[in-house]
């Protein structure tokens, strides 16, 4: 095991060194992490209340393909990041 050896250093710098260190390190982390979010998946309700548009355009945009739908089974959703990624690259 490594030892260090701590001569006329004062509590005060060697808190700072510490400190400087731990910061040093979470820098880095920060660099590498990324935070993953759900996607949420909404259903045309909620999708017509988010947009504030009604049902029908939420309808026609689906068909058209300006929003993507999945299905499952009979049900119909519409991932969020999509929506938010459409809007704000075109203008729709």
């Amino acid at each position: 095991m490594d030892a260090i050896l701590l001569k006329e250093v004062t509590p005060q710098q060697l808190t700072e060194t510490i400190l400087k260190g731990v910061e040093t390190q979470i820098n880095d982390l920060k660099k590498s992490f990324t935070l993953k979010e759900p996607d949420d998946f909404l259903t045309r309700m909620e999708v017509a209340k988010l947009l504030k548009i009604s049902l029908t355009t939420v309808h026609e945009w689906a068909n058209t393909g300006v929003l993507k739908m999945y299905k499952v089974g009979n049900r119909t959703y519409f991932s969020r990041k999509e929506i938010e990624k459409t809007l704000f690259s075109s203008n729709v």
